[in-house]
């Protein structure tokens, strides 16, 4: 910190004293100061209102969730060991029959660190472990609620993977083979579907046809379907004959890959993904699935 001249007079050589000049100066220089903060008060405001313009303008949806392992609300605790649901765990909380560390806690919000142990009706709670498993979905399964007697059901393929009820982040229609990841972590799944968040996919199409080099470009630029603009995010051949092409898409409507190659007279023989949040299929056979490591699991919630 500079503290030259602060509280201090100046001496000439003449010996005189330059104080009184440097008082007499303040007002010019506090004028000055004044009209520049002004002028960046007003910039600032300018600055904001274009913000919120622009801000206005995008698509609305829910906050996207945040992951701080270092606290969690204790209403999203209680909802996350399967004891209710948030909004029962508020009526719970305030009615004083949870407790943090020995403590009755009655206050709305309030925030439980790891360490902390929380017992509900003098039982002590223990949140339950999160699970992320990544099925290879083969062709003919179908996505429904969770069915252990429906052998045909994607969910009958992962319910030996883990104690805990465990539900699929998007789905594949029945025809579609390919990843499908499976998880109880609600935030990660918020994220990967968030409008603003969309998690890339990757799937290998296999058409009735050659695709056509102008048909090729359409589909570069964008198809008008019903619902609005098809555009794929990447696309290239990959096959010499023209039959075969990667698509890849953060497009999450209804068999947009199906529609989008239909609109321009193609019929889609064969649809596959091949990745999903940028995980792959490898070394993961047709009808398997595996576990997420924890570096792939840091990667979703950094990236997503």
């Amino acid at each position: 910190m500079n503290t030259k001249g602060n509280g201090r007079n100046k001496t000439t050589k003449t010996g005189k004293s330059t104080t009184s000049k440097s008082k007499q100066a303040a007002p010019k220089s506090a004028a000055k100061s004044t009209k520049k903060t002004t002028d960046k008060s007003h910039k600032v405001l300018k600055a904001k209102s274009r913000f919120v313009d622009f801000k206005e303008k995008q698509k609305k949806g829910d906050p996207l969730p945040s992951f701080n392992e270092d606290s969690i609300r204790l209403n999203k605790y209680l909802s996350n060991a399967g004891i209710c649901s948030r909004r029962e765990a508020d009526v719970l909380i305030a009615t004083g029959v949870v407790s943090v560390n020995g403590k009755v806690v009655t206050e709305l919000g309030y925030k439980i660190a790891p360490t902390d142990v929380v017992k509900y009706d003098e039982e002590t709670i223990r949140a339950e472990v999160k699970r992320y498993v990544l099925l290879n979905k083969p062709k003919g399964f179908v996505m429904v609620a969770n069915d252990p007697l429906n052998k045909k059901a994607a969910s009958y393929l992962v319910k030996k993977a883990c104690k805990e009820r465990i539900y699929p982040v998007d789905r594949l229609d029945k025809e579609t083979s390919g990843l499908i990841l499976y998880t109880n972590d609600g935030d990660l799944a918020k994220k990967l579907i968030h409008p603003q968040r969309k998690a890339s996919q990757l799937f290998d199409v296999s058409l009735n046809k050659p695709l056509k080099k102008e048909d090729f470009e359409k589909l570069k630029s964008g198809v008008e379907l019903e619902d609005g603009t098809s555009r794929f995010e990447q696309i290239e051949f990959t096959n010499p004959t023209f039959f075969e092409i990667g698509v890849k898409i953060r497009n999450t409507k209804n068999q947009i890959i199906r529609r989008t190659f239909e609109s321009l007279g193609y019929k889609v023989e064969k649809l596959d993904r091949v990745a999903y949040a940028d995980l792959d299929k490898k070394d993961l056979p047709r009808g398997y699935y595996r576990y997420l490591t924890e570096k792939e699991v840091a990667f979703l919630k950094m990236s997503s």
